[in-house]
């Protein structure tokens, strides 16, 4: 059986609610780790360690970068609504799912982020004496995510 490693570069995203495939295209997606927390704990009479102990999981931020899209968007408009709420409203979540794919198109792990919502929007610096496109960075928390 000859099974190399998944490349990096073959993935797709997808939002709750959000109809356009096109509109989820991302060249890059960062941040998919959790950490379990630890607190130590001094032992009286014991000066030569101390007991270190779990506590709850972290997670990082999810980050999605893609070209800045001129058109109308789904995604940016559910990020400006959140960030430009003032949160007067309900801040709303969506369920974000990453799919790594094989070279058939097939997924073969996928990551669901459950309870997501904006925290960062941004653009990266223009700059006349560059020719590179515009790279638009999107940031989100979420409650937690589950691997399927």
């Amino acid at each position: 059986m000859n099974e190399f490693a998944p490349v990096a570069f073959y993935f797709q995203l997808s939002l709750s609610d959000v109809s356009a495939n096109e509109d989820a295209a991302f060249k890059e997606v960062s941040g998919i780790s959790m950490e379990m927390g630890v607190e130590e704990i001094a032992e009286g009479g014991n000066n030569m360690f101390k007991h270190r102990v779990p506590t709850s999981v972290k997670f990082s931020n999810l980050v999605l970068k893609r070209g800045l899209v001129p058109k109308d968007s789904e995604i940016i408009t559910w990020c400006n609504k959140t960030l430009g709420g003032n949160l007067d409203d309900l801040v709303e979540t969506k369920t974000i799912i990453v799919k790594l794919l094989d070279e058939n198109g097939n997924p073969i792990k996928s990551w669901s982020f459950v309870n997501a919502w904006t925290v960062k929007w941004a653009v990266s610096d223009l700059n006349s004496g560059s020719n590179e496109l515009i790279i638009e960075s999107l940031e989100f928390a979420y409650s937690y995510f589950k691997v399927f």
